[in-house]
């Protein structure tokens, strides 16, 4: 899995930018939560956690959750604002296992963290362990689309490592993620096997119009983001 000092050197400002960036609250987080469904009392793994802005929400749904992250500093900002309604460990997600028993979660959540894996493979199978029978993978990535117009490159059908500079609490900040064609997600959760159940390209919440027009503007104009839910075989 990738290292983004974003998410280590920088990790309260990027604490703040998740909580308050208009594609995190507005378009992603709303879009996860929808596929989610009822959580009370479901046993949910959330991968890639960071600061614990999703993992607060999930639990106040009812959810018993054990969220991970690969960087220390944002397990720790996540156990400092979820508290213990929560269990959280530091888990790289490109190095399977995940410290979670056999069966034992219902609903796996990673919210815009997939693309930070190159190999989908063992990361799948291992979720594949950790789900009981029936259990579902809730997902958000990039937009292959988006990602390709966006970043290009001489072939579509490879997956490919691509890098952004986003501004984040006023810092100019080198990220890097891997960009994939459509056939390679789906065809992943086949090879892991794993059923589609829903596929969802979101629009962001109203509210956004009024708070951030330019924004609202630009996220209805073209898919950002893919949103997933696949279910394991009974």
């Amino acid at each position: 899995m990738l290292t983004n000092a974003v998410y280590d050197d920088f990790a309260e400002s990027y604490a703040k930018h998740s909580e308050d960036g208009s594609v995190n609250a507005y378009l992603d987080r709303p879009a996860i939560l929808g596929l989610a469904g009822d959580l009370a009392d479901v046993p949910v793994l959330e991968l890639g956690c960071a600061a614990g802005v999703l993992s607060e929400q999930l639990v106040a749904r009812g959810a018993d959750l054990i969220a991970l992250d690969r960087e220390p500093r944002m397990v720790e900002l996540a156990r400092r604002r979820v508290g213990a309604a929560a269990r959280f460990a530091v888990a790289d997600l490109g190095r399977p296992p995940v410290p979670v028993p056999t069966g034992s979660v219902e609903l796996v959540i990673a919210s815009l963290v997939l693309h930070y894996v190159e190999d989908w493979g063992p990361l799948l199978a291992e979720l594949r362990r950790c789900l009981a029978p029936g259990g579902a993978l809730v997902f958000s990535i990039h937009h292959p689309s988006f990602d390709w117009r966006r970043h290009g490159g001489a072939d579509y059908w490879s997956t490919a490592l691509v890098g952004e500079t986003w501004t984040i609490g006023g810092e100019r900040i080198e990220v890097s993620f891997y960009r994939r064609p459509l056939a390679s997600v789906f065809g992943a959760l086949r090879e892991a096997g794993f059923a589609v159940e829903a596929v969802e390209e979101p629009q962001p919440l109203p509210e956004l119009r009024e708070l951030d027009p330019e924004t609202f503007s630009v996220l209805t104009a073209e898919p950002l983001l893919l949103h997933v839910r696949a279910v394991a075989p009974g």
